[in-house]
């Protein structure tokens, strides 16, 4: 499944065709995202009218249950409200961040290729550039955007907001960097070979694009379906509506009773159970809110043409096939910076161990996401990825065929849902229910959930 050319082979000639994900980047056919096909299917319709269906459901439930309790309708969104709290602030982080990105990475990559030929100092101003280059991925964009998240205490969804979008763009800052000095190193190199830098305005439109693969041109549609943005935009209202009500009548509930109760192992097995429905729901309306409805809405109002964001996951047979279809955009970049680099680096002897740190990076990232959002740190995510995601990923291999691993694939899946909800959703209540007064550093790697039904808990935490 993965090509070994060296890396910078593509783009030696302009008339070189870059197949990406099936995709001809340099015109000719345009394939669409399977989106466009999958909903014109009466029976893929049908799944989707049954969740809108569930939704209706969860509503009614809401205001039943909140008129006999209250004796009147209650529509108040609190926990949207808290979730995304101080969008002032998290607008001004994230403008300060694409405005950096726009001009620091780009500026200092375009006054390194201008003077690259021309000077007689190479090496030292290659040095000079790479150093402030990394210097400003890991203070300018790695820490400041981190440390302001948690000085100022965005609430949750806020935080998500900010730090996917601190990876999103130092991921296309790499790309752009590493698609483009080969090019200026081989045009040094050619003396016959005229070096083209791209202008801003490429550079502009990569970083909005839907990819982290930086092309200087992309497959374009001839106009702009403003209904069809409308349509996506409001499916992502819709989702955030959707994942509202599974948390007020699937999560909260449960999970503010169970921290009240010493965790045993009874406990945890029914609540890893309890928690697969609310958690194979949250995961189907993040992959439809984003990799459908949010990445087809930016590239329509960008008339990018490569919409496949995504393939047929749902009928993989194999882990292997799961992780390379499920996200395609950040599958393809670890692909091409990550594990093909790596290949190309050590002459393709190190296949397993570039694999394996592929998934370390994915796990790490993953983790680093989640601590930071939720304000603490607890590892599930990376030993499930670490040890399980990489088991899975040789046991269940692509000879795995029929439809017997397919659900294989789907039980585990909905099992590490489970897991996940429920442990995550632990550790957030009892950092709650039993904060510290002056935590060690050790305090804050230990988990609070295992200790927290040991203290007594303070009044104000029982509602």
């Amino acid at each position: 499944a993965f090509e070994t050319k060296p890396h910078n082979e593509m783009g030696k000639k302009n008339t070189l065709r870059q197949n990406f994900g099936g995709i001809n980047l340099m015109g000719g056919i345009v394939c669409l995202s399977p989106d466009s096909e999958l909903f014109e299917v009466n029976h893929i319709r049908t799944i989707y009218h049954m969740f809108i269906a569930l939704l209706i459901l969860f509503i009614l439930s809401t205001l039943v249950v909140d008129f006999i309790d209250e004796g009147r309708l209650v529509l108040d969104f609190d926990l949207l409200v808290y979730a995304f709290g101080q969008l002032p602030l998290v607008v001004s982080i994230w403008l300060c961040m694409f405005l950096s990105v726009l001009v620091v990475p780009y500026g200092l990559f375009h006054i390194w290729a201008s003077h690259r030929q021309a000077s007689h100092r190479r090496t030292l101003r290659s040095l000079l550039a790479g150093f402030l280059y990394l210097l400003y991925q890991g203070i300018g964009l790695g820490f400041l955007p981190t440390y302001l998240v948690l000085k100022n205490g965005l609430p949750p969804a806020s935080r998500f907001i900010i730090i996917l979008e601190q990876v999103r763009l130092m991921m296309k800052a790499h790309s752009f960097i590493r698609e483009n000095v080969p090019r200026v190193l081989a045009a040094a190199r050619d003396k016959n070979t005229s070096l083209v830098i791209p202008q801003v305005t490429q550079y502009l439109y990569f970083l909005f694009a839907p990819t982290l693969i930086y092309r200087d041109r992309y497959p374009r549609n001839p106009y702009i379906r403003w209904g069809y943005v409308a349509t996506k935009f409001m499916q992502v209202l819709g989702c955030l509506f959707y994942a509202y009500y599974v948390f007020v009548r699937l999560c909260i509930p449960q999970f503010r009773s169970i921290s009240l109760q010493l965790f045993d192992l009874r406990a945890m097995v029914l609540c890893i159970f309890n928690s697969i429905l609310p958690g194979v729901l949250v995961l189907f309306l993040a992959f439809f809110a984003f990799l459908h409805c949010w990445l087809n809405a930016f590239a329509e109002m960008l008339r990018f043409a490569d919409r496949m964001f995504y393939k047929d996951w749902w009928n993989s047979t194999s882990f292997a096939n799961y992780y390379r279809t499920w996200n395609v955009v950040v599958h393809d970049w670890l692909y091409y910076y990550v594990y093909r680099d790596i290949l190309w680096m050590s002459e393709k002897r190190f296949r397993a161990a570039a694999m394996l740190v592929v998934f370390t990076v994915s796990a790490v990232v993953h983790e680093y996401v989640l601590a930071i959002c939720f304000g603490f740190f607890y590892p599930v995510l990376f030993c499930l990825f670490m040890c399980f995601g990489m088991m899975f990923n040789f046991i269940l291999h692509d000879q795995r065929k029929g439809p017997i691993w397919n659900v294989i694939m789907w039980t585990s899946l909905f099992l590490g849902q489970g897991v996940l909800l429920c442990l995550y959703s632990q550790e957030w209540y009892a950092q709650r229910y039993c904060p510290l007064q002056e935590p060690s550093f050790l305090d804050l790697l230990k988990p609070r959930s295992w200790t927290c039904h040991q203290q007594t808990l303070p009044a104000e935490h029982i509602d």
